[in-house]
């Protein structure tokens, strides 16, 4: 969209930013700015919207004025915009579940990013803009962890994205995810309300972590299933914090399966041996809204993997 400036440059943002991420907006404003560079001047406190500092994840309003700093250290091994994955184009072209003017909802395949970064050129969204290069809007409406599949709502106008943002803080969008948890999850399991917290470790990653003084956290559960040393557990988060299905079955007990930040490494390791296992056992199976008076409700399948999981089981099962 535009190269580095010498010199600062004032925008304003219009309705078809709006309700955009600030670095979300930085990212397709220099398309060859590497991504560390973009949210180092972030950090910085270099990029100004109505003159004040903003984070990362600062939505953009309409009127909203943004300090674009002068960018004089552009890496040159990264000058290159991002190009089509045709892997991934291939891939997504199969996992649109629904699609019309407003938005469109994603079978987001497990081990795919969201977000390019961490390593990763391009993400599910940035892939989706390549692909559609005459869509002027595209925007994530949610996150996935990128080893969690299923349900991802893309929103194609910033006037649906707005509308179904008020959805979510309103807890209008109900999301069910299921899950293969360690154990035998009890049936009066039926609810977890435990504040949780970000953390950083020194390496940089993020934990999540039960804190009295975090942000509420209520996910109601259903078990749905059950195995020998396994369940299949149905997952209602009523709040939308940083893995928190992850945490909350991790804090009862249940860890899920494949988790290697919260699960159990030996049983991990255990199921990937015998069950090929090798992949985070969690899908956001369902989202249901409503939105201008039209009710939605869409299902993602299972990929090949979740399901030959859930066929050796059951087929243990029946040996018992």
């Amino acid at each position: 969209m535009n190269e580095p400036s010498s010199k600062v440059v004032f925008l304003t943002i219009d309705e078809h930013r709006a309700g955009q991420r600030i670095d979300n907006f930085l990212i397709t404003y220099f398309k060859k700015l590497p991504k560390s560079a973009m949210y180092r001047i972030l950090r910085k406190g270099e990029v100004r919207v109505n003159k004040k500092r903003v984070e990362a994840s600062y939505r953009l309003v309409e009127g909203d004025m943004v300090r674009i700093p002068p960018v004089k250290d552009l890496n040159p091994e990264a000058t290159e915009a991002p190009k089509l994955d045709f892997h991934k184009k291939k891939l997504l072209e199969n996992c649109i579940l629904f699609e019309n003017t407003q938005f469109m909802v994603i079978n987001k395949p497990s081990g795919i990013a969201v977000h390019g970064g961490s390593g990763h050129q391009t993400g599910l969204i940035e892939t989706l803009r390549l692909m559609r290069p005459d869509e002027k809007f595209l925007e994530l409406v949610h996150r996935l962890d990128r080893e969690t599949s299923g349900c991802l709502l893309v929103a194609k106008k910033s006037s649906t994205l707005k509308q179904l943002h008020a959805l979510l803080r309103e807890h209008k969008i109900k999301k069910t995810y299921h899950a293969l948890v360690e154990g035998k999850w009890p049936k009066q399991l039926n609810r977890v309300n435990q504040a949780l917290c970000k953390n950083q470790l020194k390496s940089g990653e993020r934990v999540v972590k039960s804190d009295e003084e975090g942000k509420a956290a209520l996910t109601t559960f259903q078990l749905l299933e059950s195995f020998h040393e396994l369940s299949l557990i149905a997952a209602f988060p009523h709040t939308g914090r940083t893995h928190q299905i992850r945490v909350h079955t991790q804090l009862s007990g249940h860890p899920i399966i494949g988790d290697d930040k919260y699960g159990d490494h030996a049983v991990n390791s255990a199921m990937a041996k015998r069950y090929a296992a090798k992949r985070l056992c969690l899908h956001a199976v369902k989202l249901s809204f409503v939105l201008n008076d039209e009710a939605f409700s869409i299902e993602a399948p299972y990929d090949a993997k979740f399901n030959e999981i859930l066929k050796l089981l059951r087929h243990e099962k029946t040996l018992l």
